[in-house]
């Protein structure tokens, strides 16, 4: 999780409100970088805290109110989550917690507050080969051919792939300049063979006022990929744009890309992050393991007498 360098709070901090010192607290996150999805997640974690421990003032909440809130949560859930989905609950409550860790801490409150622990990842599910070829051969336009290689080829996230703009993207040079929602950073991927191909002939004809080369919102990105899948024939609860930047992933380590060089093109803070990876490819390495070492050298003869 990134961690931020906040300015310290104002003196008379322990005298404001809760909802004030959150006010305090956001700003002085806006201004040591965060992004605005950043400061959202924040506001709703520590939101769900206040609105839980009922007190009044700074100086009145102690590392119990916390503690209770916690409980509480994981007994009960969130008003907006499945109750019964336990998983979802505790990942929640492991992000919020942090949250509120962080809030308190900066709060100036001694006491240390503990993080609930997240839940074991799920699986991580990809396309096969042929599932993508299929899914490329159920595209009625360009569009959708330029999202799916797009997605397939540079490992984009849905709101990264909706923010481009006809600027951002270097077709001479194969390189496409990526503005980071989740971190507010920059960073480039590269243009593979196939979103060239598609992406020259898109650009012939593009026209938008605005520039955004995917003309679509949050949701219309979801429905065009389900009616993909629909097409293609494949579940459409297996054709997200995050399934296909897991795909991406994989295939680029099994073709031999190194796993620094995966995490910049991802824009993964942590490399722990991006080793999760690794851990599809166990029958690819056990294969190669097996090849290498499938040559016996010849047993000394002490050796060959024991057996």
């Amino acid at each position: 999780m990134t961690k931020f360098q906040l300015p310290p709070p104002p003196t008379d901090i322990l005298e404001l409100s809760l909802w004030d010192a959150l006010e305090e607290f956001l700003m002085a996150l806006r201004s040591s970088g965060a992004s605005e999805k950043t400061v959202k997640a924040y506001r709703a974690g520590i939101s769900d805290f206040i609105k839980f421990c009922g007190k009044g003032f700074v100086k009145e909440v102690t590392v119990n109110d916390v503690i209770k809130w916690r409980l509480s949560r994981l007994r009960e859930g969130f008003d907006r989550s499945v109750k019964d989905d336990v998983k979802a609950r505790q990942l929640t409550l492991h992000y919020y917690s942090l949250y509120v860790r962080s809030f308190l801490k900066w709060l100036g409150l001694k006491d240390e507050v503990s993080i609930v622990k997240a839940p074991r990842r799920r699986s991580i599910t990809t396309l096969s080969d042929n599932e993508v070829v299929k899914l490329l051969n159920a595209s009625r336009d360009l569009l959708d051919l330029l999202i799916i290689c797009l997605l397939i080829e540079t490992g984009l996230r849905a709101q990264e792939l909706l923010s481009l703009t006809i600027d951002d993207i270097d077709l001479e040079g194969r390189e496409i300049y990526v503005r980071s929602g989740k971190y507010g950073e920059e960073r480039v991927v590269f243009i593979g063979p196939l979103t060239e191909r598609v992406l020259s002939k898109y650009l012939e004809g593009f026209n938008s006022s605005d520039g955004r080369l995917i003309p679509l919102t949050y949701s219309g990105l979801y429905k065009r990929l389900k009616t993909l899948a629909k097409r293609a024939g494949l579940d459409p609860k297996k054709v997200r744009p995050h399934i296909l930047r897991h795909t991406f992933a994989t295939e680029a380590l099994k073709k031999g890309l190194a796993l620094p060089a995966l995490q910049a093109i991802l824009g993964h803070k942590d490399i722990k992050t991006t080793q999760v990876y690794l851990h599809l490819l166990k029958e690819d390495i056990k294969k190669l393991y097996m090849n290498i070492f499938s040559k016996q050298p010849t047993l000394g003869k002490e050796l060959t007498q024991t057996t």
